[in-house]
């Protein structure tokens, strides 16, 4: 059975996505699924069941090396999707990435049976999946470059700009270790550098809090 509300949210939020019955396909085989901010969607070594369309919140992509060390990757927010779960369900493979909501977060979870199916069917899904794929190649891009070539108090700036900017929120509620995890360094540097940042007037530091001036 169609489901009128998945419908509204696919018309609001994916205007790519533009042949009627496809997005009528969508609202029949699609779920609605809410994630509380903190909660884990997609784990490391997980398969993948679904592929998520976001309609509300942020997902924050990660990855994790063998000794457990996590980098931040990019948001993903209304209107976009997961490139990774893409590859995950062509080829059946492990999760090597994780997707964690940043905030409450509501995705339309398509069953992966249809992935290959709509490629074929429908060129505006073709279009969808690959404009996603660039877009999240050129993420991945930009936080290669910004590991090798920026130092960490560069990084740290543009980390909190891009939270801000995922969540839209000018107060991130976060912790020093946190941040640590996701830029791949230490918590002292982070914490000395977010002192720095203070001083200079950029930030406000409070408990599991900092708002950015």
């Amino acid at each position: 059975m169609r489901d009128s509300a998945i419908l509204d949210k696919v018309h609001k939020n994916f205007p790519r996505i533009a042949e009627k019955k496809l997005q009528e396909e969508i609202a029949e085989v699609g779920k609605m699924l809410t994630f509380q901010p903190g909660e884990t969607i997609m784990d490391i070594g997980s398969y993948v069941k679904m592929v998520p369309l976001v309609t509300k919140g942020s997902i924050k992509v990660s990855r994790e090396d063998e000794d457990g060390h996590e980098i931040f990757l990019y948001y993903l927010q209304p209107g976009q999707t997961c490139a990774v779960s893409f590859t995950c369900c062509m080829m059946n493979k492990k999760s090597e990435f994780r997707t964690i909501a940043e905030e409450e977060t509501e995705i339309i979870g398509i069953p992966i049976r249809y992935m290959d199916e709509w490629m074929t069917r429908y060129q505006s899904w073709k279009n969808f999946i690959m404009l996603t794929y660039d877009d999240r190649f050129n993420e991945l891009i930009r936080t290669l470059d910004s590991i090798a070539f920026k130092k960490l108090d560069i990084r740290l700036e543009e980390y909190l700009r891009q939270k801000s900017s995922a969540t839209g929120q000018k107060t991130l509620e976060t912790t020093h270790q946190q941040i640590a995890f996701d830029l791949n360094a230490s918590r002292e540097a982070i914490s000395r550098l977010l002192k720095q940042m203070e001083n200079e007037g950029l930030v406000k530091l409070g408990r599991n809090k900092i708002t950015l001036l």
